[in-house]
């Protein structure tokens, strides 16, 4: 069997050369696989399609641009994009905020996001339905390296949020954004909660009056 046609395992990593991550990227062709490589591993995670998984996406970003948009705070959210800093690490996180004078900085046109020309994302969010251990623990190790300012990992099965904070490759549990002030954790939560038992209109009535009346 040629190695266009070996299908490589998905959600784990495997011990892959630089070249060999790319060329397996190529002949993947069109398969919609997120990709992450580290340490000279690479993981593919074949997208997400539970109902939980695709609602809290949308919840989570309506929530933080919403929440800029009342701050005054420029952002630009990215869905599913890929930052890499060639040779040495890739990745495809769900959700990805640059702030403020990072929000104008990645020309539109660019396809893959060279960190080693452009800042990396200030916010980094995974949202985890079957992930949650490597989110937390290799992926969280990933963007530390990287120097992503913020991460967050959405558990879907408990509608929970676990928000770090990053700085010299290390990371501390934070319960309020630091990249987005004033922005607490629990109320993104409750909102994730709302959105099991009601539509996302409400859910989005209800964030603009928590964040109204702060």
């Amino acid at each position: 069997m040629s190695e266009t046609q070996t299908q490589s395992p998905t959600d784990t990593w495997i011990p892959t050369s630089w070249p060999e991550y790319l060329q397996k990227l190529a002949n993947l062709l069109n398969d919609q696989a997120k990709s992450y490589y580290y340490k000279g591993h690479m993981r593919l995670e074949m997208p997400p399609v539970s109902f939980d998984h695709g609602q809290d996406h949308v919840v989570i970003i309506f929530a933080i641009t919403l929440f800029a948009t009342l701050k005054g705070i420029p952002a630009r959210g990215l869905d599913t994009t890929t930052f890499r800093k060639n040779g040495i690490q890739d990745c495809q996180p769900d959700v990805a905020y640059y702030l403020r004078e990072h929000a104008q900085t990645i020309p539109s046109g660019i396809g893959i996001v060279n960190c080693d020309r452009y800042p990396v994302p200030d916010l980094v969010i995974e949202i985890a339905k079957t992930s949650l251990l490597d989110d937390l623990g290799t992926k969280r190790a990933l963007y530390e390296e990287l120097g992503v300012a913020e991460y967050w990992v959405v558990d879907v099965q408990n509608a929970q949020i676990i928000a770090y904070i990053m700085a010299n490759q290390g990371s501390k549990r934070i319960p309020e954004s630091r990249v987005l002030p004033g922005l607490i954790i629990a109320v993104v939560e409750e909102a994730l909660r709302r959105s099991r038992e009601m539509n996302q209109s409400e859910v989005c009535a209800w964030l603009l009056n928590q964040f109204q009346s702060q």
